[in-house]
């Protein structure tokens, strides 16, 4: 969950030709592709090999790079890490001197001499280790496979660029078998089968850089399903290496959480086609472990475990997926000129990923309960659990010095807050909206508003934009930004409640059969097995059954239970839904205690948000404004 960003590059080399007309000197940069191929029947050892054909160049020296920071993950990826046997050749196919700058960069020398680069491809996914955010790897939706079923193709990680070319077109020719399935939304040019038939080389063209980060592909023994949402083409491609999920069984998911999507934003522009890129890991060695998307302008990638259940994944795949979709607001339309003008190896970055990423996160939580795809009672949970997770971080330091040095320690251990007390950060403005304007605004009409003023092509001045905001709402929301967004102090959240006759109160929340509060119920110990601690009198339904502390579960719905199968049966459990009839046999003080019955919702005694018994009429007008308005 990221942004993915705009920009607008300034070409200041020219090229003297391309291809087989590398003798017309006067040819402009601008006019000729730079042409590049990746040969995936040509792996070795897991390395894709990459041909970069850039034309003749009139300059003596050149740099060639791959990106170290990609838009819209706020951490190093140095995609230079991945690449093996980096070398040029000149027009006579001789080998020529590469000087490695850094881990990103390699400048040639002699550069009218160049002929054309190559280089080898290593993929992120098997050399994820503890992946996600801000690790010692790309975050996995922004990074690469290279399997024999499944190639995950962020451009990125395989084609680079030269410093002075960023806007020159790039036309890109993949080689894979021919009967891989394929998708991207790149402007298809041609495609031609090798003589045996069992390849095919498809082209695709650019138009510049930028278009090669922002378009990204899949290939191999995929399942794709195709529909309409609106005036929209969705294109769903899912890689499920046990065939646990599919394209088809995702579907009406997607459908009808894009067409909840559509309905909130009104009209704010969109996409004539937007593509979902599914992997679901299987948990193997070399399986992605980083889970979360990335966003690009008409598509996101999205990495899920395959292992989740298909409610789990449906309310993953609404979650994760509609604050990917949500980003065509923000950043995609709403941006800095940092975001416009993004340096891939030596980018600044924003003040305002309170915007980019916390009002995102906040649209994809409020629409779900404005359009009537979760009851209220859902959606003050979610906001308690921002809440809760919010203070976990540093709830006193400045959002915006916070966001301006991502990168940097100690503000990049807690960029994971954008998606928490960001969020909130929009709900507080929300609320102060609504509030002065008799619910008739709110923040999504304030991001519409913006979006007419700036769009895709023109960029905001990054210190001017709480002034502009402020001019455009009232005087309150700017009292808060300065307040709470520039200014470190912690937000009373128990002020935004109130102001719509909500309260924070005791009251149960809805919990599994084997988690309370993120903790597992049960132990393990080599002489007694598994057994219940006493965090399990926490969830109702064992409370209820008579569990007791010490218990040990010797069989679930007749499976024993053992130290060795423990991971896989109770894994069960947590996917146990209410209705469900169960068996577990227990083994208290040496005889058995059986339980046989049918479940019934489990709860947790916690804090809830709820209603007012005494709100007044303006406070559940408000209250209804910011929920449906």
């Amino acid at each position: 969950m990221t942004t993915k960003t705009l920009l607008a590059f300034f070409a200041g080399a020219i090229l003297v030709g391309c291809g087989s007309n590398k003798n017309a000197i006067n040819d402009l940069a601008t006019n000729l592709p730079i042409e590049t191929s990746i040969n995936l029947s040509n792996i070795t050892d897991d390395k894709a090999p990459v041909i970069i054909n850039p034309g003749r160049f009139t300059v003596e020296t050149v740099t060639y790079r791959l990106p170290r920071v990609v838009q819209g993950t706020y951490s190093v990826s140095d995609f230079g890490k991945y690449i093996d046997s980096f070398k040029a050749f000149d027009y006579k196919g001789n080998e020529m001197a590469v000087s490695k700058l850094d881990t990103n960069s390699w400048t040639i020398a002699n550069a009218k001499e160049l002929d054309k680069i190559t280089y080898l491809v290593n993929d992120t996914y098997d050399i994820e280790k503890t992946g996600g955010i801000g690790k010692d790897t790309p975050f996995s939706p922004s990074g690469t496979n290279i399997e024999p079923e499944n190639y995950v193709l962020n451009l990125h990680g395989f084609i680079g660029y030269f410093d002075s070319l960023k806007n020159n077109q790039y036309k890109l020719d993949i080689t894979a078998p021919s009967d891989f399935i394929r998708t991207s939304a790149l402007q298809n040019i041609s495609s031609k089968a090798s003589e045996d038939g069992k390849m095919t080389t498809t082209s695709y063209l650019a138009p510049r850089y930028f278009d090669i980060t922002d378009n990204p592909m899949m290939y191999g023994k995929l399942d794709v399903e195709e529909f309409q949402v609106g005036d929209i083409k969705i294109v769903l491609s899912v890689y499920s290496p046990n065939k646990v999920h599919t394209a088809k069984s995702l579907k009406d998911v997607v459908f009808k959480m894009m067409q909840a999507q559509k309905v909130y934003m009104g009209d704010i522009n969109s996409t004539p086609r937007y593509d979902i890129y599914l992997y679901l890991s299987d948990g193997s060695e070399g399986s992605p472990k980083g889970f979360g998307a990335l966003e690009h302008h008409t598509s996101t990638v999205v990495v899920l475990p395959e292992a989740m259940d298909q409610d789990a994944i449906a309310s993953a795949m609404t979650d994760v997926v509609s604050h990917e979709f949500f980003h065509i607001v923000t950043p995609l339309s709403v941006h800095s000129e940092d975001v416009h003008y993004f340096d891939y190896n030596n980018p600044t970055f924003s003040k305002h990923l309170w915007m980019y990423e916390g009002v995102t996160e906040y649209f994809a939580t409020l629409f779900q309960v404005d359009q009537g795809l979760v009851e209220e009672k859902d959606f003050y949970n979610k906001i308690l659990g921002k809440i809760k997770a919010s203070k976990k971080l540093n709830d006193a330091m400045s959002f915006t010095i916070m966001s301006e040095n991502v990168l940097k320690a100690p503000y990049k251990d807690q960029y994971l807050n954008v998606y928490q007390k960001g969020a909130l950060i929009g709900m507080c403005i929300d609320i102060l909206i609504r509030e002065a304007s008799n619910g008739n605004r709110g923040i999504l009409s304030l991001m519409k508003e913006l979006s007419n003023k700036y769009g895709k092509n023109k960029p905001f001045e990054d210190d001017k934009l709480i002034e502009e905001i402020t001019a455009m709402t009232y005087p309150s929301v700017g009292e808060f930004l300065n307040t709470h967004v520039v200014g470190d102090i912690p937000i009373d959240y128990n002020v935004f409640f109130d102001k719509a006759g909500l309260e924070i109160g005791d009251g149960k929340a809805e919990t599994n059969y084997i988690m309370l509060d993120n903790t597992p119920i049960v132990s393990g110990d080599p002489d007694k097995g598994i057994f219940f601690t006493d965090s399990a009198l926490g969830v109702s339904f064992w409370k209820e059954q008579g569990v007791q502390p010490n218990d040990i579960i010797k069989s679930i719905d007749g499976t024993e239970v053992t130290l060795q199968n423990a991971n896989q049966v109770l894994g069960g459990v947590f996917g146990w839904k209410p209705g469900r009839d169960v068996e577990v046999v227990l083994l208290r003080d040496g005889e058995e205690v059986i339980i046989k019955t049918t479940l019934t919702q489990a709860y947790k005694s916690a804090k809830i948000l709820k209603e007012k018994e005494n709100a007044t009429d303006a406070q559940k007008a408000l209250r209804e404004a910011w929920l449906r308005g």
